[in-house]
């Protein structure tokens, strides 16, 4: 099992059918997945924090251990993507502010970014994520 810090990373959507079963000679080759920027949240700190109190967020925030979350005091609209143990999505939900989200129980770690950006992204139930955590110089 990973052992998550807190900073930042890189987000990657993937298909989790790709690679299962011959493809069709016609298809056109997926294009590149894009790298999404992650902040990742991994203490009791952060991970309370949130998005609380930000007018929006560039790229995605990783909230990990957690299986639902809530909107009281956020001040725009999020895509929640909830994510299992081997990173693929349980489910997405668009969350207005001042709402509580039920707990998903498999869920391990929940995606959080603007509204309309995981749809952009093709992250949908079924997909599978990547996430690659930068190395941080740790002064000891």
């Amino acid at each position: 099992m990973a052992q998550w810090r807190n900073g930042n990373g890189t987000l990657t959507v993937t298909d989790a059918r790709e690679g299962q079963g011959p493809r069709a000679p016609e298809a056109p080759e997926a294009p590149e997945a894009p790298a999404i920027p992650l902040r990742i949240a991994a203490t009791y700190r952060t991970r309370s924090r949130g998005l609380l109190g930000q007018d929006g967020i560039d790229g995605a925030l990783l909230i990990t251990p957690c299986g639902s979350v809530h909107t009281f005091g956020m001040r725009f609209t999020i895509d929640v993507a909830y994510v299992d143990r081997k990173f693929n999505v349980i489910a997405v939900r668009t969350m207005k502010p001042g709402r509580l989200g039920l707990p998903r129980l498999r869920a391990r770690h929940v995606i959080e970014s603007e509204a309309g950006a995981m749809e952009a992204w093709g992250l949908r139930p079924g997909t599978r994520v990547s996430i690659v955590q930068e190395e941080t110089d740790r002064v000891r």
